[in-house]
């Protein structure tokens, strides 16, 4: 290597070497550096085919050349082997494979491995390095931020199995560390985010000055890997040219590996001190091992780095200060730091994020000791609480993981309580702006740290407003004022607020302040949705009315605002300003005045000025920062509400202390008033300047507290519990945000008020509060919210204009166990926490709504006060309630007859499952030696039972996790046997009765002779056990039986799903073959349903989008099974009314009981043709149906066996007794309650009390609610839909609500949850009013609600196509309005583009020749797409933000892979071989469709070779993809799948035929196989006609067969429904022989 290309380096020394190198563009140097020192006879780089793309040439050039200076006899081997990205190559299949790779070519004890990738290779790869040969040398090269400052440093290597992350594994150090940072460059931002969660994590437990670069210098070091050095001449490789970014991002990179090494030199087993880099990964790899592959490592250690530094803050070892700090910066590099991200929150796999199952996957952790579990503590910035991981109870991190919280009652442990309460919000946001626009240096101390004050800081620092940083260990923040200049932030970046309201109204002013010559430079505020309903209206009229030019983005007088900058800036003069609804618009004008281009007179008009203690506030901090603010006053001396403030720049102190917080002082300061104790807040008192100082005095003291107030420090006895007094009436207009604290102590004030105080017009308990208007406009509507949530305690209240009235009620008369609604307030939150120290039970329901102002609040509740807390996790809509008996993961065991098939389901759900299976017997079998008749014969049945049972206690101690068990028949004979599978099924797992009927079992026992016979009737056996079954059973899973089979039969021949005519004969394949058995997909849905690994929930239950289901109405089902594809157009899931189900096949007419046995038939015949979610409900007479009134008992025993049965919903009747609900609703695992309420009369209201209280019961009892009212006028659903409306936009659980009758059928259309449908073919409506699901489609459209979209065909020639076919006979008959056209063109031409682009656009099918150039106009691509690398199916796509992207997906493989595996019969996948003929797109997808199937070898062959051989070199060599010189050469053997992706007239079967491939009849020598012509015209291609006339065990599927799977594959992507097969299916074949 030439001196010119020697890079400057830092070299990091880990166990006394220095092998961590560090530059950028780095590759020669590590070619030269290998070669010259670290000898071999081969070099073996192993990389995966993402990273490969990138680098890998690089690679081997630059070995190649430094090879090429080796004289030919010395010179090494340098080999290169692919694998498969992603988390899935880390497996123990991975390491066999590379294994094997190298015994294959030979590779010997000094073979040097080298590891080019991520975290996956290198941990892969080294511990390939660590047991291959036992052990050879290797060098890790990592090329993401992640690789490089973790997992490559260390010698940590392993692989994941699955029972979690890197539980197999090595120590095994590797001979060097190269970080080229220049690979960064080609990273995904979000991957380099991913990184920096380490970078912080490691700073946080090591160097607090390394950490305060990291949150000053976000920007800079984000920027260094946006410079494409590699363009300009390898800037970076040697300091003259390096950035200084670059030099930025090194510094941080090797700061970060320094430590680690540090760590690993003293304690390189991980014995103690390298726990410390776990920091945030105790939690965050719980919630990686859920959340992958969707989530990233790094995202996963930033939000465990939060949880676990409340875990610390909670032991009162970590100060606020310190966890703020570290939220902003993971912030900083756009990390999530909650579960609530809506990046997290929105992944289907969130829903498994519970406490339980957190603490249940944190169980197998390498720090726990035994059950103990260990997290890292921080104990500041920079340091831990332990040099080692601490041990931290269950119940203290279930604590922290917990969405909601509840109080414990007691009195406080630590009165006389002494406390401070964090620094004032109000101050703390007009400190922060001053500071910001003044000039020079100001340390601001007692800064509040919340999530509204970050807010502001990130908001000026986006303005380019000021710097900020931190001394003190983070106590003091260290402004450098910006004297007032502003900056318009980068195009497109807009200035998120979330729902800080004063930091959005101060904004809004500031923002005014922006100066720019450039024409339409603007700045852009937002919130979020609550944020975009509170008012601003009139500040930004006065501002506007002045001259700045400030736009509303969408609804006038609320956020979003657009804010233009003028080069003259904030416009002065008059300023009039309506002030009646907050004091925050008087004092965003005042802050910013100084600064206008003019002085500013504002004179406040329209009314009473609200909150002028504010106001007063905001003057004196400005007063502090060297503005003097003037009022007017009139001849007598009384204060105008006129205001003059001179222009001039703000002079910032070199230091200013921020108050404490009176309105967060009022929490605890009641708290001593309700509990009878003494507080002292410190900091407040009556020198303070906010309002809220006044609380104690003018409130707490009227109620009967003890308040003693100095200056600075403000002290309250309350009196003994329960003795409070009514206050009368107090106005509390100076201190309006201390109005809750007030309302819930007033809630159990019910002692008369002192003498003066009493109301003549109301009750002697009676608390009257006014002069609070302006909380209707806060974080919520406050007044409502009191009002609301104190009903829950049972206390009443009267809303007045200004304010509300409570009435007092006894403490031990409230209601307990009430679960609070906060509203993501604050100070709800806080407020309601004061009563819940009284009343037992109350839960608040959104515990870090506190952190706006108080976020440690909980830990100070506890550690301070001496209130104790427990988390509590609340199960919402969000997903399934999960059974809590039920342990994640449990294995399931089979019982029932012999007989029944047992071992035959148990195989096909352990396969489904991804499970292993055992037979009992089996192992009782192996453990004996000998048959169970033969150990019967000769030992007797109670010698075998007894056996027999220890047999079952070792599988339950051993087989309880991931396994389907199959027990013996009689193992229910056994009466210690019996009970411990009900304990298991009660505590553990599922016990599932697979039944059959006993003259099936019958027959098949008496062919059946490997087992013992019984010595008795079989039936008798059966009578005698099936009780026991019963007994020790969860669930009950019914084999079909043969008159079911037969009609299932009837129905499949009924329908053309699954014609298959004779080629032949000259007739053609039209037809989708049969799927895989109704049996097999019924096992699959079933016991991945009662496991809760893929729960058979309706996706479309969810806000923003509509779901339906249909009401089954027939009397026997099974007839109707040859219409369930026409009956279930449409629809999400079925509804099977038991109340309606008549052995006799003829409607119910008098009230009936059906027989449990026949409900479970019907049940089970419904599974044997749809995997849709059934919707099981049972009716009596008064709640509308035709089941008996009387029968209760028989009516739970049928919920019952619904549940056993696996039906994912029951509807439960509110009406039912409330402890038969809610024990039905304690055993439903992962299916749900439906809690219904159906009014009959006529007489209900919708905005009548009585509605408010059904739904309240409903919410509480079921998983989703539904209510159903009878409309009298039009005027019933308007009343329906305002009562939803005032629910909020998004209710806590899925609501449908709707009206029966003719004049309720607009509620039906309207409802998006689970709206009941009919069909024409049903013989009656299951309710009067009842609308099909293509009416209700048609009515939407007509509302606007369905807009019509329009879709395409792309590419030609496709004038022939069927594909508009296929989708406009889908859309008319589901009643979409949608229309399906031909774009044909030559290129993805501007005609594309603007259909693509145009806002009707609903998607888009793609052929050839665009599948690859329409790539460059998508957003992104989906896995299988990336990997195919062609694009057949455009989908729009709404991001988070409300934006439109466009996906790019595949769904030709799809459909192949659906053919092979539903037709290929009596061969092992891993066996057989595929052929592919062809090199175009569409071979692609059907390469990657055989190894999805697991097919173990593939031919390629085309007859231009070297096209095949590029399409293989795309693809990983897992795929062991062979290409063939010709056709009559198959070197391992013939294939079992043969697909043609060429022209049908491109091949022929007649040798003597030119110009056209010839296919040999030798190509169809295996015995049976599945043939697949892509081509679909004609139908009987020469392919398929040879295929039949070879072998007629062959199964032959056609090109049309292909194209309507993969288009209806593509309808349901874009519609979201399934596609109406049997109908589309018979209209494409009308055309298709036309």
């Amino acid at each position: 290597m030439t001196d010119s290309r020697k890079p400057d380096l830092y070299k990091v020394s880990i166990l006394g070497k220095e092998s961590i190198h560090c530059g950028f563009h780095l590759i020669p140097y590590i070619a030269h550096t290998v070669l010259t020192t670290l000898p071999s006879s081969t070099y073996v780089l192993v990389t995966d085919t993402r990273v490969a793309k990138f680098h890998l040439s690089a690679f081997e050039a630059a070995f190649n050349a430094e090879l090429g200076t080796i004289a030919v006899e010395k010179r090494p081997r340098f080999l290169s082997h692919l694998i498969p990205p992603g988390e899935t190559s880390k497996s123990r299949e991975g390491k066999a494979e590379i294994e094997d790779f190298l015994l294959a070519n030979a590779c010997t004890r000094d073979t040097l491995i080298l590891a080019l990738g991520g975290g996956v290779v290198g941990d892969l790869v080294g511990f390939v390095a660590a047991t291959f040969m036992r052990g050879v040398r290797f060098v890790q090269i990592p090329t993401t931020l992640l690789a490089m400052v973790d997992s490559s440093v260390g010698g940590k290597t392993a692989i994941d199995t699955p029972h979690g992350k890197n539980l197999v594994g090595a120590f095994w150090q590797p001979e060097y560390i190269f970080i080229d940072a220049a690979f960064l460059e080609t990273l995904p931002i979000r991957e380099f985010s991913n990184g920096m969660a380490e970078v912080v994590k490691t700073a946080a437990i090591w160097d607090e000055n390394e950490f305060a670069t990291l949150e000053s210098r976000a920007v800079d070091i984000t920027s260094a890997i946006q410079i494409e050095s590699a363009k300009n001449s390898h800037a970076g490789r040697v300091v003259s040219t390096r950035s200084e970014s670059q030099k930025l991002l090194l510094s941080v990179i090797v700061g970060s590996i320094s430590v680690k090494a540090h760590i690993v030199t003293i304690d390189e087993r991980e014995t103690g001190l390298r726990n410390l880099v776990n920091f945030g990964h105790t939690i965050g790899h719980a919630i990686e091992a859920i959340l992958t592959p969707a989530v990233l490592h790094g995202e996963c250690v930033s939000i465990g780095m939060m949880f676990e530094a409340e875990v610390a803050r909670q032991m009162g070892v970590l100060s606020q200060v310190a966890v703020g700090r570290l939220s902003r910066c993971l912030k900083a590099y756009n990390l999530p730091i909650a579960v609530t991200d809506s990046r997290i929150a929105s992944l289907p796999a969130a829903r498994q994020l519970t406490v339980d199952h957190l603490l249940d996957v944190m169980k197998v952790d390498k720090k726990n000791s035994g059950t103990v579990k260990k997290i890292v503590i921080l104990s500041r910035i920079g340091a831990t609480y332990e040099q080692k991981a601490t041990a931290v109870s269950d119940q203290r991190i279930r604590n922290v993981l917990s969405e909601a919280i509840t109080v414990i009652p007691a009195v406080p442990r630590n009165t006389p309580v002494k406390m401070a309460t964090p620094g004032s919000k109000s101050i703390s946001n007009r400190a922060l702006v001053l500071a910001a626009l003044g000039q020079g240096t100001c340390r601001l101390k007692n800064l509040l740290h919340s999530d509204d004050t970050q807010v502001m800081m990130q908001a000026l620092i986006d303005l380019q407003g000021a710097t900020f940083s931190w001394e003190d260990n983070g106590d003091t923040l260290v402004v450098q004022g910006g004297g007032g200049s502003l900056a318009v932030p980068p195009a497109g970046k807009e200035i998120y607020l979330q729902n800080a309201g004063t930091a959005a109204r101060f904004l809004t002013t500031v923002c005014t302040l922006v100066k720019s010559d450039k024409q339409g430079a603007a700045t852009v505020i937002t919130g979020n949705a609550r944020m975009k309903q509170r008012p601003c209206g009139p500040l930004v009229d006065a501002l506007r009315a002045s001259g700045n030019p400030i736009e509303y983005r969408e609804n006038a007088g609320s956020l979003p605002l657009s804010i233009s900058a003028t080069s003259a800036g904030m416009h002065g003069g008059h300023i009039r300003l309506a002030a009646s609804i907050s004091s925050q618009y008087v004092s965003s004008i005042l802050l910013c005045a100084p600064y206008a281009s003019s002085p500013v007179v504002l004179e406040l008009v329209g009314g009473q000025v609200i909150s002028q203690p504010y106001i007063d506030m905001t003057i004196g901090v400005m007063k502090s920062f060297g503005i003097m603010v003037t009022r007017d006053v009139d001849a007598a001396g009384k204060h105008l509400d006129v205001y003059r403030i001179p222009t001039g720049p703000y002079r910032n102190p070199s230091e200013f202390t921020i108050e404490s917080d009176a309105s967060s002082a009022t929490y605890p300061l009641a708290i001593a008033a309700i509990t009878g104790t003494t507080c002292t807040i410190t900091g407040i008192g009556s020198a303070s300047l906010q309002g809220d100082a006044g609380f104690a005095k003018g409130v707490l003291e009227a109620m009967g507290c003890k308040v003693v107030q100095t200056d600075n420090e403000t002290t309250v006895t309350g009196p003994p519990s329960g003795q409070l007094r009514a206050i009368g009436f107090v106005d509390m207009e100076p201190m309006t945000d201390a109005f809750l604290t007030a309302s819930v102590l007033a809630a159990v004030a019910t002692q008369p008020p002192y003498a003066g105080r009493a109301l003549a017009d109301a009750p002697v308990n009676t608390t009257r509060i006014l002069g609070i208007a302006n909380q209707r406009v806060k974080e919520c509507n406050r007044i409502k919210a009191i009002i609301d949530e104190l009903a829950k305690f049972g206390v009443h209240t009267k809303e007045l204009d200004d304010g509300l009235e409570i009435y007092g009620k006894p403490i031990g008369e409230l209601n307990q166990g009430a679960s609070i609604n906060c509203y993501d307030d604050h100070r709800v939150a806080m407020a309601f926490s004061v009563l819940g120290t009284v009343v037992a039970g109350t839960v608040l329901e959104e515990k870090r709504c506190v952190a706006k102002t108080w976020p440690n609040w909980w830990d100070d509740l506890e550690n301070k006060i001496g209130i104790s807390t427990k988390g509590v996790e609340l199960h919402t809509s969000a997903g399934p309630s999960v059974d809590r008996y039920h342990e994640h993961g449990a294995s399931v065991f089979l019982t029932g007859m012999r007989g029944a098939g047992k071992t035959f389901i148990g195989t096909l759900a352990a396969e489904a499952l991804g499970w292993k299976f055992t037979d009992a017997d089996a192992v009782f079998e192996s453990k004996h030696g000998m048959l169970v008749s033969e150990f019967v014969r000769d030992k007797g049945w109670e010698a075998f039972r007894e056996s027999e049972k220890a047999v079952l206690d070792e599988l339950l101690l051993t087989r309880d996790k991931k396994h389907i068990v199959s027990l013996g028949g009689g193992i229910v004979e056994t009466p210690s046997a019996r009970e411990a599978l009900k304990n298991y099924a009660k505590s553990r797992g599922p016990v599932v009765h697979v039944l059959r009927e006993i003259d099936e079992i019958v027959q098949y026992l008496g062919e059946e002779t490997s087992r013992p016979a019984y010595g008795e009737a079989i039936e008798d056996v059966f009578r005698r056990r099936q009780p026991w079954y019963a007994e020790v059973s969860s669930h009950e899973f019914i084999s079909h039986t043969g008159t079911l089979q037969q009609s299932i039969q009837v129905s499949k021949k009924s329908t053309s799903d699954g014609h298959a005519d004779d080629i032949a004969n000259g007739r053609t394949v039209h037809t989708i073959l049969p799927t895989s058995s109704g049996v097999q997909a019924e096992v699959k849905r079933y016991f991945e349903h009662i496991t809760g690994l893929r729960p058979n929930l309706a996706p479309n239950v969810q806000p923003g989008k509509r779901s339906y289901f249909l009401s089954l109405t027939f009397p026997d089902l099974t007839p109707a099974l040859p219409l369930m594809d026409l009956l279930t157009i449409g629809v999400d899931a079925l509804e099977v009314r038991a109340d309606l189900l008549s052995m006799s096949g003829f409607p119910v007419t008098t009230p009936s009981v059906p027989p449990r046995a026949y409900v479970a038939t019907q049940v089970t015949a419904i599974r044997q043709r749809t995997g849709l979610p059934i919707v099981f409900t049972l009716r009596t007479t008064s709640q509308g149906g035709m089941f008996p009134d009387g029968a209760q008992t028989e009516a739970m025993e049928l919920f019952d066996l619904a549940l056993r049965l696996g039906c994912e919903y029951i509807d439960l009747e509110t009406s039912w007794p409330e402890e038969r609900i809610r024990e039905l609703h304690s055993r439903k695992g992962y299916s749900q309650v439906i809690a219904s309420w159906h009014d009959w009369s006529g007489r209900m209201k919708w905005l009548g009390s009585e509605v408010s209280q059904k739904y309240k019961l409903a919410a509480e009892l079921g998983d989703i609610v539904k209510i159903v009212g009878t409309a009298g006028d039009i005027g019933d659903n308007i009343d329906l839909l305002l009562f939803v409306r005032s629910l909020g936009k998004t209710p806590r659980k899925p609501f449908l609500a709707i009206n029966m009758g003719e004049q309720g059928k607009m509620s039906r259309i309207l409802n998006s949850t689970f709206s009941p449908v009919t069909h024409p073919l049903l013989p009656s409506r299951a309710a009067p009013g009842q609308l099909s699901f293509a009416e209700i489609q048609e009515a939407l459209h007509l509302v606007g609600l369905l807009p019509k979209q329009q879709f395409y065909l792309f590419g030609t020639p496709i004038s022939h196509s069927m594909s508009p076919t296929i989708h406009n006979t889908a859309f008319a008959t589901l009643g979409l309005p949608h229309h399906y056209d031909l774009l044909e063109t030559e290129s993805v031409d501007d005609k594309v583009k603007a259909a693509i682009a145009a806002s009707d656009f609903g998607g888009a099918s793609i052929t050839i020749p665009h599948k690859l150039a329409v790539i460059p106009l998508l957003d992104g691509l989906s896995e299988e797409a990336q990997t195919i690398g062609a694009v057949n199916t455009i989908v729009p796509r709404k991001r988070a933000d409300g934006t439109r992207e466009l996906w790019g997906d595949n769904t030709d493989w799809a459909a192949i892979h659906h053919m092979v595996a539903s037709n290929l019969k009596g061969v092992s996948p891993a066996s057989a071989k595929g052929l592919v003929i062809g090199a175009g797109g569409t071979s692609r997808a059907a390469l990657y469709a055989l190894h999805r199937a697991g097919i173990g070898a593939i031919y390629l062959y085309n007859r231009t070779a070297s096209s095949a051989k590029t399409v293989v070199a795309s693809f990983p060599a897992t795929y062991n993809i062979h290409v063939l010189d010709n056709l009559d050469v198959l070197p391992l053997g013939p294939p079992t799948v043969i697909i043609s992706t060429i022209p049908a007239s491109a091949t022929t079967s007649d040798s003597h035929t030119h110009n056209a491939l010839f296919l040999p009849a030798s190509i169809f020598a295996a015995p049976q196989g599945v043939v697949i012509d892509m081509a679909y015209k004609p139908s009987a291609t020469p392919l398929l006609k040879l295929a039949r006339a070879v072998n007629a065990s062959w199964v032959v599927v056609t090109g049309l067969s292909v194209l309507l799977e993969q288009g209806y594959r593509q309808f349901e992507i874009w519609t979201g429904r399934r596609a109406p097969r049997s109908i589309v299916e018979k209209e494409v074949l009308a055309k298709y022989s036309l």
